[in-house]
């Protein structure tokens, strides 16, 4: 059995036995030459900026086809900061003492995301894990705290990571076989919200940022059912945007910022999540 079978992939017809083929051909100039590469085992000529439309397909089919064939109809979403550390750890990004204590007073963020993950792996179950499944972005700080809770209690959970110059590599707590990697960030958000049943967003960065008001134009525009989205810290997101003031200057409609729900702990986000499912 190949390894694309092990996997559950149904291989191509003939694609195993074309690629035994060309490699008992004689080695010649012509043999040699990229132009006899099959094309789609031809990783030059699939990164050529030309094939920009295939591989953004190829991004948006690969993860689709496992997760349904894993059965996972809907998830829970974490965003949340890198770079926050486990509370009694390191807060290895700081760059000055203002940083590392904030940075460590933050850290209770880590925790509180753990639990919330625990929490929604432990409903999960009762689906046989296919509703409100654990996402994150699968790197450390508070996507870390996420796959950490879904394992510990025996649950599986999804790390959607993504080629960047820093900071981004798989934390040891995502499900190997639900952890993905990506090239295009608009891929990427697509498979966040695809099967989104709600969003939690605990402090961070530009990225958690970015993710945030992603998701919160889908729902305002009505490309994504409104879902819950739940802002963990409101005495941190008081002080990174002001939304009422938007809406006093007329930039976004009065209302909008009731798509929003503040909490401090997991078990205000799960109630808000269960009477909005009535579960």
């Amino acid at each position: 059995m190949t390894p694309m079978e092990k996997s559950g992939w149904t291989p191509l017809s003939h694609a195993d036995e074309d690629m035994e083929r060309v490699k008992s051909v004689p080695d010649t100039p012509q043999t040699r030459a990229p132009s006899y590469r099959l094309a789609w085992d031809d990783a030059d000529f699939l990164t050529r900026r030309e094939l920009r439309p295939v591989r953004l397909q190829l991004e948006l089919m690969k993860p689709d086809l496992i997760l349904t064939e894993r059965g996972i109809r809907s998830t829970v979403v974490l965003f949340g900061g890198a770079r926050l550390p486990e509370p009694g750890g390191e807060a290895w990004a700081a760059k000055n003492e203002t940083q590392r204590k904030n940075l460590l007073a933050n850290s209770k963020y880590y925790d509180e995301a753990r639990k919330f993950a625990r929490i929604c792996s432990e409903h999960s179950s009762a689906s046989n894990y296919s509703e409100y499944v654990v996402v994150t972005g699968g790197g450390p700080g508070v996507m870390e705290a996420g796959n950490r809770g879904a394992k510990d209690v025996g649950a599986p959970s999804i790390g959607l990571n993504i080629v960047l110059p820093h900071e981004q590599a798989p934390n040891p707590y995502v499900t190997p076989e639900l952890c993905f990697n990506f090239h295009y960030f608009a891929i990427r958000k697509m498979h966040f919200v695809m099967r989104a049943k709600a969003v939690a967003v605990f402090p961070g960065g530009f990225g958690t940022m970015d993710e945030f008001f992603e998701t919160l134009t889908l729902i305002q525009t009505g490309r994504m059912e409104r879902v819950p989205v739940i802002l963990f810290g409101k005495s941190f997101w008081e002080r990174a945007m002001d939304l009422d003031f938007l809406a006093e200057q007329g930039t976004i409609t009065p209302g909008d910022q009731d798509i929003i729900d503040y909490v401090d702990t997991a078990e205000e986000a799960w109630e808000i999540i269960r009477r909005f499912y009535s579960l």
